[in-house]
């Protein structure tokens, strides 16, 4: 590589910034888990409704804007700077972010001068208006900072966008508590469009950071751009139809998940009414599918989240230098990765399934819900995993088929199976899993097809398994020994699942199923390192 364009002393590893974002990822979402707690002590049932009136209308817009072109960016400038072309990848960020600008800016009056209509014609509440209002310039800020992390990424950085990530959420908590309690006396109304201003004030505050350290680096920017030789620069017009080319399929496949929790919303509750429960109940138990269940699911994928982001570039740079053998490794060790991280998660929230949402929730029953669908997170991993490394090798469309082929099975076994009384709830559950299961399976062997890459099943999958298994055993004995003796539900449940995660950590090495190379990432990793080669656990 003719390397070291636009970026620090030395370049970051896609793993070592997998880490970095995961980290950023997990903070970001144990923040975005805990302050709608207080937040709901705060503004009560009705506020919390109005906020969750604008909210998703936020989401399903932002994804329009930020989803599919973020990761274009970061895929194209990962090309040029692999092959020296410096003040194209340069280009490409300016024309980006004038295409962003105008997105974000168009989609954000969109959804003010719609603000009206959608409170009184969709949700037939009038008071929702001040929290659509309050929540649309958020979408403007958002898309700008979304072109500098995927400029970030595409230089194979992650640094910038974790520590933004952190920033805009802090700043997001900070201001959803202030602005709702000062706003609070004038009305329950006017303390949820407050909350529903936390984005817009996190996004600014995590944009400043951005162009902060972009600045910071501009002179070393400036001096890369001045030596590159490489002749002409792109078209304009051309940046942006390779842009859409790539982005279009991308965002289309972030907007199937929240269509498809839609569709849940509306097929799983009219089903299970079908199946002879009363709409009270119907609601109960979709509420602890999706409110309860999925949300825990959710969580370590945070991990193969970060993954794939760091992946598209990665895998990008490869391609474009036409090293086969590193498109291999690379995909061979992020499906590995996804693996190791998400099969333990599987096991261990199937054997503690009902502890987990007692804890948590309170809530026994939802422990059926979480049993069933926590096999969906080996394979929700490996999607997200393999839909990064097929984005990278420039087919971003092969996913979203996938994931769309997916979605179908599972309306398909969500409409007949929840209808069935002896199976209700348990059915959709089940179709959650295998509508993850198929484009999990048809990505990989796309990966195989395309990459050459060739996986070792012994220390891919054989290797995690057991080490999972020996952690399920663990985490389930001691949950069970420790209530014997006298613990209570929720310290028992935590002692287990701590007690369960370092046993998985030392399994996994003593099995063999960790290389040197995977824990170089790691903070503190020569110590690490040598710790472990004392015991000669560690291989290449």
């Amino acid at each position: 590589m003719k390397g070291g364009f636009f970026l620090t002393e030395k370049k970051d590893s896609f793993l070592k910034g997998a880490f970095i974002l995961a980290a950023a990822g997990l903070v970001v979402k144990v923040l975005g888990a805990v302050y709608r707690i207080p937040l709901a002590r705060l503004i009560k049932d009705e506020g919390m409704g109005l906020y969750q009136m604008a909210y998703p209308i936020y989401l399903i817009l932002l994804s329009i804007s930020t989803a599919g072109i973020p990761t274009a960016i970061s895929k194209m400038v990962s090309e040029d700077v692999a092959i020296g072309r410096f003040k194209n990848a340069h280009r490409i960020f300016k024309v980006s972010m004038i295409v962003l600008t105008i997105i974000g800016l168009g989609l954000t009056v969109l959804l003010g001068f719609g603000a009206n209509w959608l409170a009184v014609k969709i949700y037939k509440n009038p008071k929702a208006f001040y929290s659509i209002l309050s929540i649309s310039p958020a979408i403007f800020f958002v898309s700008i900072m979304s072109c500098f992390r995927g400029f970030f990424q595409g230089l194979q950085d992650m640094t910038p966008s974790a520590v933004s990530q952190i920033v805009e959420q802090i700043g997001r908590v900070i201001a959803v508590f202030i602005l709702a309690y000062m706003l609070l006396p004038y009305g329950v109304e006017y303390a949820a469009a407050g909350a529903a201003f936390g984005p817009v004030a996190g996004s600014v505050m995590g944009l400043i950071v951005l162009i902060a350290i972009y600045y910071r680096r501009k002179r070393t920017f400036d001096a890369q751009i001045l030596l590159d030789e490489s002749g002409s620069l792109e078209n304009p017009l051309h940046i942006i139809n390779r842009l859409f080319i790539f982005a279009v399929p991308v965002t289309l496949g972030g907007l199937i998940s929240p269509m498809m929790s839609m569709a849940d919303a509306a097929i799983v509750s009219s089903r299970l009414q079908d199946a002879g429960f009363s709409v009270k109940r119907a609601a109960e138990l979709f509420g602890q599918l999706s409110g309860m269940a999925v949300p825990l699911i959710n969580l370590p994928v945070v991990i193969t989240v970060a993954l794939s982001a760091t992946l598209v570039p990665a895998i990008s740079e490869a391609v474009v230098l036409k090293n086969r053998q590193m498109v291999a490794e690379r995909s061979e060790t992020g499906m590995r990765m996804s693996i190791i991280f998400g099969l333990p998660s599987a096991v261990g929230m199937y054997v503690l399934a009902t502890p987990i949402t007692l804890l948590l929730y309170n809530n026994a029953e939802a422990g059926m819900s979480l049993q069933i669908l926590a096999w969906g997170v080996v394979f929700l991993a490996l999607t997200q995993t393999t839909t990064g490394i097929l984005q990278g090798v420039g087919y971003a469309g092969v996913p979203v088929r996938n994931m769309v082929f997916g979605a179908l099975i599972k309306i398909f076994i969500n409409y007949f199976l929840t209808a069935m009384p002896s199976i209700n709830i348990k059915g959709a559950a089940l179709g959650t899993v295998i509508g993850y299961l198929v484009p999990s399976i048809l990505n990989c062997f796309m990966v195989i097809k395309l990459t050459d890459a060739v996986f070792d099943l012994k220390h891919m999958l054989l290797k995690p398994a057991l080490a999972s298994g020996i952690m399920g055993i663990t985490a389930y004995v001691s949950h069970t020994g420790f209530m014997a003796l006298g613990l209570s539900q929720n310290k028992a449940t935590l002692v287990a699942i701590v007690l369960g995660a370092a046993i998985y950590g030392l399994a996994l090495i003593a099995v063999g199923g960790i290389k040197k190379s995977d824990l170089e990432f790691l903070p503190g990793n020569q110590r690490i390192i040598a710790f472990f080669n004392k015991f000669g656990l560690l291989r290449g």
